[in-house]
C-alpha cells in the first residue's frame, strides 16, 4: 500500500493540551466553632469540628443542583457529649459522623436548635467570605439573656448535667418536611463537634461563630 492510500484513521491525532483543572479534582472541607461572651470577649471553646461527608456530599449536590433542601438551615445543640467518671474527669465521645450516609444521623442528646438561615438578623446569620484558594462559609448564632426560655437563672451548676449544658453542637440541612411539629427531625446532620460543658443561663449571652472551609484540592 502507498503512503498517500492511508486512511485518515493511521495518521496519529495531534494530543489535545492536558487541562490545568483536572476531572479528579477533590472538595476538601475542614470546620471550626468558636464559642464565647460578646460582652466579656471570654472563649468557652476554641477547636475544630467532623464533618459528616456523605451527608455533606449529598448536600452540596442538592444546592448546586438548585434544591430545596441541600443548604445550611439550623445549628443545633445537646447535652450528651460528654460523662464525668468516679474521679470528676470529662470523657468526650467520639463525634457521630461517617463517610456513608445517614438520614438519621444526629447530635447523642438533641435539647435547642435554632434557625440561623435568615434575613436582616445580625445575630443570627450566615455570610459567605471568599478567600484567595477557598470559600468559608461563617455562621453565626447568638443566644440571648431570654433563650432557651426555660434555662437556668444562672450559670452555677456543679454536676454538667441539665437541658442547657451544652457539650455537643452540629449544622444541619433545610428539613424535608418543614411543617412538622419538630422541623429538625426530617433535617440532615452535616457536621458535630463535641467539647466541654458550657452552661446557657440567663445571666449571660453566647455567640456561637461555626465556620467550614470549602476548598478544591
Amino acid at each position: 500500500m502507498k503512503d498517500n492510500d492511508m486512511k485518515k484513521t493511521d495518521i496519529e491525532q495531534p494530543q489535545e493540551p492536558e487541562s490545568a483543572l483536572k476531572d479528579t479534582s477533590g472538595v476538601m472541607m475542614e470546620g471550626h466553632i468558636r464559642i464565647f461572651d460578646p460582652e466579656t470577649g471570654e472563649d468557652y471553646v476554641n477547636k475544630r469540628n467532623a464533618i459528616h461527608y456523605e451527608n455533606m456530599s449529598e448536600a452540596l449536590a442538592l444546592s448546586i443542583a438548585n434544591k430545596t433542601t441541600g443548604f445550611i438551615h439550623e445549628m443545633s445543640f445537646g447535652n450528651g457529649g460528654t460523662s464525668v467518671d468516679t474521679t470528676g474527669k470529662v470523657l468526650y465521645k467520639t463525634p457521630r459522623v461517617s463517610e456513608a450516609f445517614e438520614s438519621g444521623a444526629n447530635l447523642y442528646s438533641r435539647t435547642y436548635y435554632k434557625t440561623i438561615n435568615t434575613t436582616n438578623n445580625e445575630l443570627d446569620k450566615i455570610d459567605i467570605i471568599a478567600g484567595p484558594s477557598y470559600t468559608d462559609i461563617k455562621m453565626t448564632c447568638t443566644l440571648g439573656y431570654d433563650e432557651p426560655a426555660d434555662q437556668d437563672l444562672f450559670d452555677s451548676s456543679t454536676t454538667n448535667q441539665g437541658d442547657y449544658i451544652f457539650d455537643e453542637m452540629a449544622i444541619f440541612s433545610y428539613p424535608t418536611q418543614p411543617g412538622d411539629a419538630v422541623p429538625i427531625n426530617s433535617s440532615t446532620m452535616l457536621t458535630h463537634v463535641v467539647f466541654h460543658p458550657v452552661q446557657k443561663s440567663q445571666n449571660r449571652i453566647i455567640e456561637i461563630i461555626y465556620t467550614i472551609r470549602i476548598q478544591l484540592s
